[in-house]
């Protein structure tokens, strides 16, 4: 999923290597656009059991397309 709002802090980067061009800015946003999608779709139930509120995963869900996570800024 998704990197939260509630979990700013810098994580460190895990890449082995850094992806560069339009086409890759685009696959991750792309990809980032169906997370939040589908964190949006998810019940009560499943947000408890990856830790996040219903408020935490609409407010992830609202978040504009531009406004990657930390981690991905690596």
């Amino acid at each position: 999923m998704t990197y939260i709002a509630a979990n700013r802090t810098a994580a460190p980067c895990t890449h082995t290597h850094r992806r560069f061009g339009l086409l890759s800015l685009l696959a991750d946003r792309a990809a980032l656009l169906r997370q939040r999608r589908a964190l949006k779709k998810m019940d009560d139930r499943a947000l408890d059991d990856i830790g996040l509120s219903r408020a935490q995963a609409e407010a992830e869900a609202k978040r504009p397309l531009w406004d990657a996570p930390e981690s991905w800024r690596c």
